[in-house]
């Protein structure tokens, strides 16, 4: 063999990276270490709040004490423990696993649509779930579970109703359909109010507030199975998130097709339903969780940051409904409607001042 040959044989030498590339690298890792701050920090400030609304309100506990309830133990106070494995905990759960269901609902809806207005609050979907709930407690005497399944039934109906009608079309399009539809079916509501009686329509508007008044262990462990059914889909079909932002034409030419996109906004409307079944239509949590999540993470999609942003915001609104206003005990979705509304028309201005929302 000629030294030709065998320079031709030999493996080549790996080569340093060059500056260039070593840019570029740094580049991509900067944006990946502040996500992981920030997930790191909202997981902290659901903990906190968490912990709170365990620990603190008109009934306190220690963290040993809490601790030991938790885990099935005895704290030689039966009272203390129907409060805190009954009321407390149940609760505290379902807001959590609520405000996972909707942030990151809500999250995809904008992020799929590219548009920030694009949440269930304004296309009509709550308001399709509020609709077949407010049938179902008014029309057929339901109550319970039977009211629970028909939100979530209304909520998907609303959906398809609304992506049919908009005939595939994405962006401004939907969201004006879905406005509409959300207004025919405000209509229906309003008409079933005028001819319920009084203690009916008390049922259906506290329903229709949005609380977590009625948790408990049941609703807990169905809102469980759906998130274990649903977030593996969801973070099996996130990867083409950030693609599908580029439209249609080009997330097909980038290899997402449609069917994929269509299976993240299935996904996101099952979990928005799920929430919307557990503790009613809390208003604009959707909404809030997406555009928060961006601004923390620097305008990147983060889909898991929106889930815990919409956690953190429940618990927090929980607690402030609960123990915070004066003796009079508010359902959280009055406090997140509160805090949505100006939020809503801030974003709009800075849209009209051709600002970036984010």
């Amino acid at each position: 063999m000629t030294a030709l040959d065998e320079t031709t044989t030999a493996s080549p030498r790996r080569t340093a990276p060059g500056p260039d590339i070593e840019r570029v690298r740094r580049a991509r890792r900067v944006p990946r270490r502040r996500h992981g701050v920030v997930l790191l920090g909202l997981a902290a400030a659901v903990t906190t709040l968490f912990l709170v609304n365990l620990l603190l309100g008109s009934y306190t506990f220690t963290l040993p004490d809490a601790a030991v309830l938790a885990f099935g133990g005895d704290i030689g106070n039966p009272t203390a423990a129907y409060i805190f494995t009954e009321s407390k905990l149940p609760r505290a759960l379902l807001a959590v696993f609520v405000g996972l269901c909707f942030g990151a609902g809500g999250a995809v809806f904008q992020t799929t649509l590219r548009n920030p207005l694009a949440s269930p609050d304004i296309i009509g979907i709550s308001t399709g779930a509020s609709a077949a709930a407010v049938v179902a407690l008014l029309t057929f005497d339901l109550r319970g579970d039977a009211v629970a399944l028909a939100a979530a039934i209304g909520a998907v109906a609303t959906a398809l109703l609304v992506r049919w009608v908009a005939g595939g079309a994405g962006g401004f399009r939907l969201v004006l359909v879905g406005v509409g539809t959300g207004a025919a079916l405000l209509a229906v509501i309003h008409y079933l109010f005028s001819r319920a009686a009084i203690w009916d329509a008390q049922l259906a508007l506290r329903w229709l507030s949005g609380s977590l008044n009625d948790a408990d262990w049941s609703r807990v462990r169905t809102i469980v199975i759906v998130l274990v059914v649903l977030l593996p889909l969801l973070w099996w079909s996130a990867a083409a998130l950030r693609v599908t932002e580029l439209g249609t034409d080009a997330a097909s030419g980038l290899g997402v097709t449609p069917r994929r996109s269509e299976l993240l906004m299935l996904v996101a409307v099952l979990l928005v339903a799920a929430g919307v079944a557990a503790a009613g239509p809390v208003a604009f949590l959707a909404f809030l969780s997406g555009p928060i999540a961006r601004g923390l993470n620097k305008g990147r999609t983060s889909i898991a940051g929106a889930a815990l942003v919409g956690a953190a915001i429940l618990l927090g609104a929980d607690y402030v409904g609960q123990y915070l206003i004066g003796g009079v005990k508010m359902p959280a979705g009055v406090i997140t409607g509160a805090v949505g509304a100006p939020f809503l028309l801030w974003l709009m201005a800075r849209g009209a001042s051709g600002r970036s929302p984010r």
